[in-house]
């Protein structure tokens, strides 16, 4: 049964639907590689979880680390292919053999899997466990790839720089048998650490300021598509949206003085491509808080400026919506209707 905006989420990651897991996921990676992410889905897909995560709400801690090793277990572990497992094992254990003698023979299979260090990175692919492991001492690094298979641990030493190279090459060359309990304090460390990368708060909440948040940092393709895909089954969403982020003709809503603070940051060139197709009202709110020479100059660079394509009319203007943010952000701008109203200025 599809999930209804702001229901109470369940406590296990297992009954949540996918979408809503895609949603999860998207809250916990950030805006910055949410936005990234987006720009990988296609156009339904964006929709559907973008409207899925503005009715999220509250995101339990416990619930969002879940999602997040689930994900992990998928991408890192390479989940989507045919993968035995003890499980699998068992099954044909006991389609093969009568139950006593299946379970004594998986009771050694088991044991004897829990006794391989580093179990959970044995099946990563080789350039994710790389990334993961590259800033380790070359010690940790040795260790590990005396556990792994010949050609993986291969692939990972050609990796590293040369020095890190010969540095874990001579403590494998030179490393004998290790104290079990020396493994076994390592491998919970590099859990420790992987599991701080991937869950880093406790918890979050979704809604519409999120979306928000994550559009303003997607590109503007990719913010007209999910927007135009919104308006057409909730124009009220894309409403509540829309007030929340800040858009080039919101420089409308920029008192004087941060304008004025705004356009020391900007090239004549860049601004003049930028006011390419910008409303009357907002090259007139520009021009008045410049001089008149330097109005006179950008006016003259767009009259001649000629044809430009709109994905770099489009371009300059998001560079300066970023300063204006940025100034905003450092108190230096006032956007009505963004909390400005209720600041009084001294």
């Amino acid at each position: 049964m599809p999930r209804r905006p702001n229901d109470k989420l369940p406590e296990n990651a297992s009954d949540l639907e996918p979408l809503t897991k895609a949603a999860i996921l998207l809250l916990a990676v950030g805006s910055d590689r949410a936005a990234a992410m987006l720009k990988h889905l296609s156009a339904q897909a964006v929709e559907e979880v973008t409207r899925e995560l503005a009715g999220l709400g509250r995101v339990p801690g416990a619930l969002q680390a879940q999602v997040v090793n689930e994900f992990y277990d998928v991408s890192i572990l390479g989940a989507g292919g045919a993968e035995g497992g003890l499980d699998y094992a068992k099954t044909i254990l006991k389609n093969s053999l009568d139950s006593q003698s299946a379970e004594r023979m998986l009771g050694q299979i088991q044991t004897q899997v829990q006794k391989t260090p580093f179990s959970f990175l044995q099946r990563a692919e080789s350039e994710n466990l790389l990334t993961f492991i590259q800033d380790e001492h070359p010690q940790t690094i040795a260790l590990i790839v005396c556990h792994l298979p010949h050609h993986k641990a291969s692939e990972i030493l050609a990796g590293l720089p040369m020095q890190k190279q010969v540095e874990v090459i001579k403590r494998v060359a030179n490393m004998e048998q290790t104290n079990p309990e020396v493994i076994r304090e390592v491998e919970r460390g590099l859990e420790s650490r992987l599991s701080s990368m991937l869950v880093q708060s406790m918890e979050k909440a979704g809604g519409v300021e999120t979306v928000a948040e994550i559009l303003n940092l997607a590109d503007r393709a990719t913010e007209k598509a999910i927007m135009e895909g919104l308006e057409a089954e909730d124009p009220d969403l894309v409403e509540q949206i829309r007030r929340l982020m800040f858009v080039f003709e919101d420089i409308n809503k920029v008192n004087d003085k941060g304008i004025q603070a705004v356009l020391k940051e900007v090239e004549n060139s860049e601004l003049a491509l930028a006011l390419k197709t910008a409303s009357e009202s907002l090259k007139t709110k520009i021009f008045k808080n410049m001089s008149e020479r330097a109005a006179s100059l950008i006016k003259e660079d767009m009259e001649y400026m000629g044809p430009v394509r709109v994905s770099d009319v489009e371009a300059a203007q998001q560079r300066i919506v970023d300063i204006v943010r940025r100034l905003e952000d450092a108190g230096e701008v006032v956007v009505e209707g963004r909390g400005g109203d209720a600041e009084a200025l001294v």
